[in-house]
């Protein structure tokens, strides 16, 4: 999956930094993202991004420290306009899927989940003043009513219903992503992870299901979910699909010798089709 990057690591924890010359900028414009042309995905470095501002006489763009992977640190920053890179362009974020190494996709998908939440808390939601940054955390606060503002996780459930040898499969309706996926929702307010797994699949398929069981979970910062994902079996009820025409524009039952290989290896959704595949042709069944 995407956070699957061993040996390397991503260090999350927020410290006041300095960029050094090395360091990636991880910088946004709507839903694109700056990259390099190529066949690897790379960043912008603040050593490239100080030399063009020297030469433009500019002053070079403050940056906040987002993370680091291995030895390297990304910073969020904001060149302005009228600052052209030879060799860079912006990239629509759903692109970045199909690009490599699956590390720098990481990196861009969890800067895209931080630059919305800095973007979206610019004031205070209670009184209005302008937030200021927490020297020691990631966090926002107000200096005027003291409101603490952290970075915005939705948990939200994938689900694989099997029946027998076969699992749903769905589409979305109204999406870029086109490819085969799974019953998706958010786990709304006073409701166990459990509760929504029942409630989504009744709602987007009109079937009824017993045993829930958690499989894993991914963080997703493309639309900064926390996935969480869950097995289930169908229950007695019957098989016959009511489809929300709303949310999906496709269900079916799949024979597990017709599940797809994986060519991203990112997401949850795809392992857990992977995982009922695999473990339906090594058993024969799937517990």
């Amino acid at each position: 999956m995407i956070q699957d990057i061993f040996p390397m690591h991503l260090s999350n924890e927020y410290q006041k930094k300095i960029p050094q010359d090395k360091s990636f900028l991880m910088i946004f414009k709507e839903n694109r993202i700056f990259v390099k042309n190529g066949e690897e995905m790379c960043y912008l470095t603040y050593g490239e991004l100080s030399e063009i501002c020297c030469e433009m006489k500019k002053k070079i763009p403050a940056c906040v420290y987002l993370f680091s992977i291995g030895e390297d640190d990304y910073f969020l920053t904001d060149p302005g306009e009228g600052i052209e890179v030879p060799g860079f362009a912006y990239y629509k974020m759903f692109e970045t899927r199909t690009m490599q190494p699956k590390e720098q996709v990481l990196a861009a998908a969890t800067a895209w989940h931080l630059y919305v939440w800095y973007r979206d808390n610019v004031y205070c939601g209670r009184c209005g003043h302008r937030l200021v940054h927490s020297e020691k955390l990631r966090m926002l606060s107000c200096p005027e009513c003291n409101n603490m503002v952290f970075p915005k996780i939705a948990p939200a459930v994938i689900v694989g219903v099997t029946n027998g040898r076969k699992i749903l499969m769905t589409k979305y309706a109204n999406r870029e992503y086109k490819r085969y996926a799974l019953i998706a929702g958010f786990t709304e307010i006073g409701e166990t992870a459990e509760e929504t797994v029942a409630r989504e699949v009744k709602e987007e398929v009109g079937l009824s299901v017993k045993n829930i069981r958690y499989y894993k979970s991914q963080p997703w910062g493309f639309d900064c979910n926390l996935l969480l994902g869950y097995f289930c079996e169908l229950d007695d009820a019957g098989d016959a699909i009511r489809l929300d025409e709303e949310e999906l524009a496709c269900a079916e039952w799949v024979d597990f010798q017709d599940v797809p290989d994986d060519p991203e290896g990112l997401s949850l959704t795809r392992e857990m089709m992977i995982y009922f595949r695999d473990k339906m042709r090594e058993n024969g069944k799937f517990q």
